[in-house]
């Protein structure tokens, strides 16, 4: 299950859900607000852009907006909202892949870090983000936490949602930290379309080492955009990075 076989032309017209799920404005809302107020009046960047769901409204908020994205059909998508003047897009992967300019902000929202599947290339992405930020510029990760602790001995998987058309659940490979997203939608005919995406998961002290080793200093880590505490039961989180500022 390569990146870009996931992410094709049926999969941006399915990711688009105005006004639900991670478009419903108690969402969206709180995590444009957070980015802005972090960028400081400065220019942010954004890996895995996607069809724009945040960097569309965050341009509109007046936050100039550039992205990188591995999906030629998202980018497309993204071009419904926004053009390529308003909001220029480098297509590649977010590991290496570099953008033109320097920026206050750098952003990764949504678990898109786990769609690397190797710790190696984790670890680029940090080093990526720092050679595009300026002294004192900011790296933000949203990410889940592993639900490992639902996992009695023997069982490989766990239900995280379930709807009247909708079952979501993961299974996990614990030697390597990997695991699989699978998603059962259902219509009206009781068929069930399955769509599947892989990814390596992160525990929030590895991803700060690996912050550490691209140069980065843990400023501050939430629950969620709003500033929740971060707690033992928290099922995410906001991380801010930051480079430190020259002397």
């Amino acid at each position: 299950m390569r990146q870009e076989k996931i992410w094709d032309a049926d999969a941006a017209q399915r990711y688009d859900t105005p006004g639900t799920g991670m478009f419903a404005p108690d969402t969206l809302g709180p995590t444009v607000d957070r980015l802005a107020h972090l960028a400081e009046d400065g220019a942010a960047l954004e890996f895995a852009i996607g069809t724009g769901r945040v960097a569309v409204p965050l341009a509109e908020r007046g936050v100039p907006v550039t992205g990188i994205e591995l999906s030629v059909p998202m980018v497309e998508q993204l071009r419904t909202k926004a053009d390529e003047a308003t909001i220029p897009v480098i297509i590649g992967d977010m590991a290496t892949t570099v953008a033109p300019g320097t920026y206050s902000l750098v952003y990764l929202v949504y678990n898109t870090i786990s769609n690397l599947l190797t710790q190696a290339e984790q670890v680029e992405c940090f080093r990526n983000a720092a050679r595009h930020l300026t002294p004192g510029g900011r790296f933000v990760i949203e990410l889940w936490v592993p639900e490992l602790r639902k996992l009695p001995p023997g069982q490989k998987a766990t239900v995280w949602r379930t709807d009247s058309d909708y079952i979501g659940l993961d299974t996990y490979d614990v030697l390597r930290q990997h695991v699989v997203s699978h998603h059962f939608r259902y219509d009206e005919t009781e068929q069930a379309r399955l769509y599947r995406s892989p990814h390596r998961y992160i525990w929030p002290a590895e991803l700060d080492l690996m912050a550490q080793l691209a140069g980065f200093e843990l400023e501050s880590r939430h629950g969620d955009w709003t500033g929740a505490d971060f707690t033992a039961e928290s099922r995410s989180h906001v991380s801010v990075y930051r480079v430190p500022p020259t002397p």
